[in-house]
């Protein structure tokens, strides 16, 4: 695919512009001034992902903001390189190279079986640790030889002002009443944070994190925490940054949902797959006022975190669902996308709380099943490449499953089973439309075509229109969330690879449907406007 096929203008509209705001007026001036502070500090992990992504990023975003193409500058932001994510990551900006696989991780020469061989000449286990964690870099000494770089040292110079900046705002907040509810205050976080970006210690910080009071209205999350960028094993994490305020009415509704204990014991795997170290989760539900770091579009709805093993098995994980972007996603892209894609009869079943919820729902099974194989190793390490991919479509089928299941029990009354899962069935095409090259479209690619094998999902040759079989989907959602589980667990990475050879691959139906959307002009997601920057 050469870089014309799309022209930039075709591109930029590809995502609905949509103004992330809130209402403010019950914020405090210590809190509305810590609000600039945290705004320039996540423009500086903006800078610290372009050069996590690729090694030429900074060059080029220089020479683009000479050139004052303000159009291509703006899709270079929204991508955060120049590389279209949801179309095979196909070049928009002559004379780039490919993406590379490992992103600015590794020597873009390295191959694969040159690290590995290397991690297993490290004297310890303590070194092969922090070659594969999360927070180093691996570069060639001047001989040639591998060696990792903790961040805190390959980034220093935008870590130590970001650092500053949170320790402003960190003042600011310190200005604010004692909290009214037990928990780590917002500065308190931002303080040991920022210590950890000069420390490269970040447990301390999470377990903060992770015990932010309920009585905060800002929420704050700021780190290195996401692996898709690290193509190659899913090892390295990339910073990001994100600046909400907490919306408690709706939190407080969703925490019902939390129960991680009850979606596990009921989960259709044998109990030795099970996870025996549940910690509940905590929702927090929030509006976006800026985001920056690794936040190309696709927008990030919901998100589950820390991903660190050692920190979730200390301090559990934390839901935080983006009430503004949810709806934003729903209205511009779900709804359109389900009037070209359902079965006119099943349209009636579509519905903006059964996206909402089961987002939510994604988020909190990402806790449930196994998180380690049934030989101890993380799954994360036996799986590699294929660890995201196949964690998120876990993550969704679990979801669809236990939302059944809460429908069944009468946890949920709002949303209906089969609102769930014709709103899913619709869904799958908003999410494959990221490209199967990403790790959310290639996991909703194996889960349609799964569902479509077993009966679970049908396909009207005539129409080329989609419906759930209300007969046979149960069935079906319960047999994949099963495999998928039982995959994860059993860490075999050649079944894994089988698996997503098998079930990636877009039958005709499917590709004649996603051109049908193509066709209709609908946005493939929404892209952010924070009024919130353009005020400082």
């Amino acid at each position: 695919m050469s870089v014309a096929t799309r022209s930039i203008p075709n591109r930029i509209a590809r995502f609905a512009a949509y103004e992330c705001t809130a209402d403010l007026s019950h914020l405090s001036t210590h809190e509305r001034a810590a609000i600039p502070k945290l705004v320039k500090a996540a423009k500086l992990f903006d800078q610290i992902y372009l050069r996590q992504a690729w090694s030429g990023n900074e060059a080029l975003q220089e020479k683009l903001k000479e050139k004052g193409d303000r159009d291509l500058c703006l899709l270079f932001d929204m991508y955060k390189g120049p590389w279209a994510s949801e179309d095979e990551n196909v070049p928009f900006i002559e004379g780039v190279p490919k993406r590379p696989e490992g992103g600015n991780f590794y020597p873009e020469d390295m191959k694969k079986e040159e690290f590995e061989e290397w991690v297993k000449t490290l004297s310890s286990p303590e070194e092969q640790r922090h070659a594969k964690g999360l927070y180093t870099t691996i570069r060639r000494n001047n001989d040639g030889i591998l060696g990792y770089v903790p961040y805190n040292q390959e980034y220093k110079d935008l870590l130590e002002p970001a650092a500053k900046l949170m320790h402003e705002a960190a003042d600011d907040l310190a200005q604010l009443a004692p909290l009214e509810e037990k928990g780590t205050n917002i500065q308190t976080f931002l303080r040991s944070r920022a210590d950890a970006l000069s420390s490269n210690d970040y447990l301390p910080s999470e377990l903060d994190w992770l015990s932010l009071s309920k009585s905060n209205k800002l929420e704050i999350t700021a780190g290195p925490y996401e692996v898709y960028t690290d193509a190659i094993f899913g090892y390295k994490s990339a910073y990001e940054f994100y600046v909400h305020v907490r919306d408690e009415a709706s939190s407080r509704l969703l925490e019902a949902f939390s129960d991680l204990q009850f979606v596990e014991d009921h989960l259709p795997i044998p109990d030795k797959y099970k996870n025996d170290k549940l910690i509940p989760a905590p929702i927090v539900v929030v509006n976006q006022l800026f985001s920056g770091g690794d936040v190309a579009v696709p927008m990030t709805a919901a998100y589950n975190l820390p991903n660190d093993e050692e920190a979730v098995k200390k301090g559990g994980s934390k839901l935080v669902l983006i009430k503004n972007v949810q709806e934003g996603k729903f209205k511009h892209v779900m709804a359109p996308i389900a009037e070209q894609v359902l079965a006119k009869d099943q349209l009636q079943y579509l519905s903006a709380d059964a996206f909402t919820t089961h987002i939510l729902l994604h988020e909190v099974c990402h806790s449930n099943g196994p998180h380690h194989t049934l030989g101890g190793d993380t799954v994360r390490s036996k799986l590699q490449e294929h660890h995201s991919a196949l964690e998120e479509a876990k993550a969704d089928i679990a979801a669809l499953f236990a939302a059944h299941l809460m429908v069944e029990k009468g946890k949920i009354e709002n949303v209906t089973s089969r609102q769930f899962w014709a709103t899913f069935l619709a869904a799958a095409f908003r999410s494959i439309r990221f490209g199967i090259q990403e790790a959310h479209g290639l996991g909703q690619a194996c889960q349609l075509n799964y569902l479509l094998e077993k009966g679970g999902a049908t396909c009207d040759p005539a129409t080329n229109l989609f419906s759930v079989d209300f007969d046979k989907i149960e069935q079906a959602v319960a047999d994949l969330t099963h495999d998928i589980m039982v995959l994860q667990g059993d860490g075999d990475k050649k079944a894994v690879d089988d698996f997503v050879e098998k079930y990636s691959k877009l039958g005709h139906e499917t590709k004649k449907a996603l051109d049908r959307i193509e066709e209709a002009g609908i946005p493939v997601d929404i892209r952010p406007i924070y009024p919130i920057a353009e005020e400082q």
